[in-house]
């Protein structure tokens, strides 16, 4: 029995294997274990079995039973050395994958890839959505030719920076112009991101550059941070939208998980209904044009003078910590955390027998450029 075959019997049973993957190689590592413990705290133990996965810093794989307390008190890798097994076997087993990892390598479409080519359903999108989403770069300039609005950006790279700074910051005060967000096109949770001022730009840039090798300079404009919660494959919905009151100038990583100044109001009472319903419109689109399927975060401006909509960015593994927005606004909409949780899973399976109709196989054996 092949291994696609062997997963869609495994899903035919009362319980499912759900592997929750954590931890991971970027900069928000420790963020994906505080999500894992909340997803598995929620996740319905009446349906599901739980195995626990976990990446290190070093990108190493281990499984066991309450590894997400190991991984917070090892000291080093060592201490784990007796759970270490490769990537195949990690998921082996399991009828779905639920990855609990946000940026590098757990958001960008890398760990996708290898779900895809080990033939085992995973909830999320799939691998084009992920990496494109994941660049706000390429993700802005999709959005753009799609015909939905985005605020003014410029982008450049971190060797052409070091290069020639005096042009780009030409580029920057002509076409962007001050004061500027500064951010890092890889990166999520708003690490590496700054506000800058005609003063302050050059030591914003060279923070962004040791992050990722490309960096992003959009427009700062005056407007209400609103976020929105959209779950589906082909026929996706929205939940009541969200608001973010920062508590310093902007929702940095500071403001979401150090000092907790920061506030979020689920539904929104002061945003008229055709305008909810205006945003929940473009965050749908952007969700199908980006190819999209299962759960993304899709954030927005809207300009605080005119009311002008701005899509900002998509996130296709938000956080799901206990001040997370997106269950928050699933909650908001009758949806509880252990349903969503279920419902997730639901579609994962969903995608992945859609995947199994395609003409060309990737059984064991198949010749692959054979037309039957």
């Amino acid at each position: 029995m092949d291994l696609w075959s062997y997963n869609s019997a495994r899903m035919t049973t009362t319980r499912k294997k759900i592997g929750v993957i954590f931890g991971g190689r970027s900069g928000e590592h420790e963020v994906s274990l505080v999500s894992a413990t909340s997803v598995i705290k929620e996740m319905p133990k009446d349906k599901f079995d739980i195995k626990e996965i976990g990446i290190s810093k070093n990108g190493n794989w281990y499984v066991g039973e309450n590894l997400i307390e190991e991984f917070k008190k090892a000291t080093s890798e060592r201490d784990l050395e007796s759970k270490k097994v490769s990537a195949e076997d990690a998921v082996s087993g399991c009828d779905v994958v639920f990855p609990v990892l946000h940026g590098s390598f757990g958001e960008d479409g890398t760990i996708q890839g290898l779900f895809e080519m080990l033939k085992v359903p995973y909830v999320g999108c799939g691998v084009l959505a992920s990496s494109a989403c994941m660049d706000k770069i390429i993700c802005k300039s999709i959005l753009h030719d799609a015909g939905i609005n985005v605020v003014p950006f410029v982008h450049f790279t971190r060797s052409s920076w070091f290069k020639n700074n005096q042009s780009i910051l030409d580029k920057i005060r002509d076409e962007i112009g001050f004061p500027c967000f500064v951010k890092p096109s890889n990166m999520g949770s708003s690490v590496g991101i700054s506000k800058a001022t005609a003063e302050t730009i050059t030591s914003a840039i060279n923070l962004a550059a040791e992050f990722d090798s490309r960096i992003l300079i959009e427009k700062a404009v005056d407007a209400r941070e609103i976020e929105c919660a959209v779950l589906g494959n082909e026929n996706p919905s929205a939940a009541p939208l969200g608001e973010i009151i920062v508590g310093g100038e902007f929702y940095d990583y500071y403001d979401k998980y150090v000092d907790g100044k920061s506030r979020s109001v689920v539904p929104i009472p002061d945003l008229d209904e055709s305008k909810q319903k205006e945003i929940s419109d473009i965050c749908i689109r952007a969700f199908k044009a980006m190819d999209c399927s299962g759960l993304s975060r899709v954030d927005c401006f809207v300009d605080r003078n005119t009311g002008e909509v701005f899509l900002n960015e998509i996130n296709t593994l938000p956080g799901f910590t206990s001040i997370s927005m997106y269950p928050k606004m699933w909650l908001a909409a009758g949806l509880s955390f252990s349903n969503l949780i279920e419902k997730l899973i639901d579609l994962a399976v969903e995608r992945f027998e859609e995947k199994r109709k395609n003409k060309i196989s990737f059984d064991s054996g198949s010749n692959w450029f054979q037309t039957p």
